[in-house]
């Protein structure tokens, strides 16, 4: 994506979407969602197509977190103009160190590693206001049909906007920036 901003006249504006709003706090394991058996495989070949990305140490769990907490804490650090540093920050925690993020200390520690106010970062995980941001996210994603994570969308929704779901490489998404209008810079 950096790359893509750079190279491409376009604004990114990251939301984030969660893909199970059904999974309760505290969690559940992954085989309500999959079948358990399958899972090994699973986590084996999203570590593979990861190193193909150059991402690596990943340590995929058989746990699925519920993730409004840390998508409130992630819009509190978009105001703050924090939140590149709050996402990757807190996608280390999770995918890399296992570490819980519905777990209100590990949001705060999150948050002061990326400069922001360790008590504000614990109010904005439950801000009302903030969570509804979570809900108009989930539905503008559903009116657009969005199916999955990441999921790229290139020109203004309803306006001949095109979609590309999934992790994608550069010449693909910069294939459908320049047909949805993007120009090279």
């Amino acid at each position: 994506m950096a790359r893509l901003v750079t190279d491409y006249d376009l604004a990114l504006d990251w939301r984030g979407f969660e893909l199970h709003p059904e999974t309760p706090r505290g969690g559940m394991p992954l085989s309500r969602l999959l079948p358990a058996d399958r899972l090994p495989g699973m986590h084996a070949q999203l570590q593979r197509f990861a190193e193909g990305f150059g991402v690596s140490g990943m340590r995929p769990s058989m746990h699925l977190p519920n993730t409004r907490r840390a998508l409130a804490v992630a819009e509190r650090a978009r105001e703050e103009g924090r939140l590149d540093a709050f996402r990757h920050a807190a996608m280390t925690a999770h995918w890399e160190e296992g570490r819980d993020l519905e777990d209100l200390e590990v949001l705060a520690a999150l948050a002061v590693q990326v400069g922001m106010d360790a008590e504000t970062a614990r109010v904005a995980a439950d801000d009302p206001v903030l969570q509804a941001r979570i809900d108009a996210v989930r539905a503008e994603s559903q009116r657009l049909g969005v199916p999955g994570i990441p999921t790229f969308v290139f020109g203004p929704p309803g306006q001949g906007a095109r979609a590309v779901v999934g992790c994608q490489t550069f010449e693909t998404l910069a294939r459908v920036a320049e047909q949805a209008g993007a120009r090279r810079r």
